[in-house]
């Protein structure tokens, strides 16, 4: 019941705030205008000053264990590209791509697995190296991810690999085909570009740098950070809750149900086992199971709405995994507990 009561703590209050923002919306204290220059800010400074603090403000070094972290960052990738992988195999809307892979395998680990963690067992455990081991990989892959999917007209050149010169191609056929091949590797360059300027892997990289050079801000600086960092949550939450289009939202339920179930089911019933056999426990198994089985987090459509994906499927992933893991989650803590495993 305890685990209920937290689960429901920790949810609740996310969904709620989502409410509060559909509400103000349909009342006209904000509009369109106000809800995309929010997007933007999260995006741009909220969301990579977060990360710059929480990543600033860990201790690595003490805590470290390279089974636990090299298990994280290998199981990230594995579901990552899985994902991926599937998703270009079955899914034949190619706009949904990017959105549903990126819903599918983000959790809320930052956000919610130190606070778990601690509720447990009076201290953040081993909650920092899985965000070190599985946040920035989080960040990374979804930035690769949403920039080769974008689908927005002039974000990226168009890829077309069916084109190819045989000894019976005219001149003008070669010069085409060699335009398009001059449009890919520029598409290419252009990925790459966006990936390294994206400001979301810039606040990650500051941050483990600051955190790995014991850098500590002046306090009237680290308070300034504190106060930009802690609006990047809410106003997310905020904008999901305006951005919600309901009508919108029924048409893609199909894709939102597999990538809920995928995210607070279906990836914790391949790799929990997976941690339990090579004898992960207590905190470590929590940290794990958090970072497989949390609600997509909300910063996902930021990104998905600020990289030109779908922000309708990412925002609807979010509103039902936050909804439903209140129920997956204890039912997880449930099991873990049952077996005398955590």
């Amino acid at each position: 019941m305890d685990s209920f009561i937290y689960s429901i703590h920790s949810t609740i209050p996310i969904f709620l705030v989502m409410i509060v923002g559909w509400i103000i919306k349909k009342c006209q204290i904000i509009d369109d205008n106000f809800v995309s220059k929010a997007n933007k800010y999260v995006f741009h400074v909220a969301l990579p000053v977060l990360l710059y603090k929480d990543l600033s403000k860990a201790d690595f070094v003490s805590q470290f264990d390279i089974t636990f972290v090299l298990f994280c960052i290998i199981v990230t990738t594995i579901m990552f590209l899985g994902v991926w992988g599937l998703t270009e195999l079955f899914m034949k809307e190619d706009t949904m791509k990017g959105a549903f892979v990126q819903a599918s395998c983000r959790s809320s680990a930052a956000i919610l697995g130190i606070a778990f963690i601690q509720n447990m067992y009076s201290d953040a455990g081993m909650a920092p190296l899985m965000i070190l081991a599985a946040v920035p990989l989080f960040n990374i892959f979804s930035v690769v991810i949403l920039t080769f999917k974008a689908h927005e007209e002039g974000f990226n050149y168009p890829i077309d690999n069916t084109s190819y010169i045989n000894k019976n191609s005219t001149n003008a056929d070669k010069a085409n085909i060699n335009n398009k091949s001059n449009n890919n590797k520029k598409a290419i360059l252009q990925s790459c570009m966006n990936i390294v300027r994206n400001p979301i892997i810039i606040g990650i990289f500051i941050g483990f740098i600051a955190s790995l050079a014991h850098i500590k801000l002046p306090i009237v600086f680290d308070k300034a950070v504190e106060s930009i960092a802690q609006t990047a949550t809410p106003m997310a939450l905020i904008c999901i809750g305006a951005g919600f289009e309901g009508r919108k939202a029924i048409k893609k339920i199909r894709p939102t149900l597999i990538a809920a179930f995928i995210k607070i089911i279906g990836l914790a019933v391949l790799f929990l086992p997976v941690a339990i056999w090579m004898g992960f426990r207590n905190q470590e198994l929590v940290a794990i199971l958090i970072m497989l089985a949390s609600p997509t987090t909300v910063t996902a459509y930021i990104m998905a709405k600020n990289m030109y994906n779908d922000e309708v499927l990412t925002s609807s992933v979010v509103v039902v995994t936050t909804f439903l893991s209140s129920i997956t989650l204890t039912g997880w803590i449930y099991i873990l507990r049952t077996f005398n495993l955590i």
